[in-house]
């Protein structure tokens, strides 16, 4: 399946975490379920015109959350997401970033 680059990169991550990573060339997103190493890589490079050193990939897994209702207690499960951390050649960095 062929993705465009809007669709891999979905949004960043805006977390403490991942804004002490900015400091280090590190930037974290969220990307499509289907999209690998390769296509992140791609997608950050024509979208923020950087260059990509290195790009991590992973899964965060489904939790249970719990609600409480009115009548009783309803349980579900949050949608697993993946995770793209990249890495950004030195003295480069994407603008979107330094506004948070």
């Amino acid at each position: 399946m062929t993705l465009m680059a809007s669709e891999v990169v979905l949004m960043p991550v805006i977390s403490e975490k991942s804004m002490d990573e900015t400091q280090r060339g590190k930037y974290t997103f969220r990307v499509h379920n289907d999209a690998n190493k390769l296509q992140v890589k791609d997608a950050v490079e024509e979208l923020f015109k950087v260059e990509v050193i290195d790009v991590n990939v992973s899964t965060t897994k489904a939790k249970e959350k719990s609600r409480s209702r009115r009548r009783g207690r309803q349980t579900g499960w949050t949608s697993p997401w993946k995770k793209a951390v990249v890495t950004l050649a030195a003295g480069q960095k994407i603008e979107f970033f330094e506004g948070v």
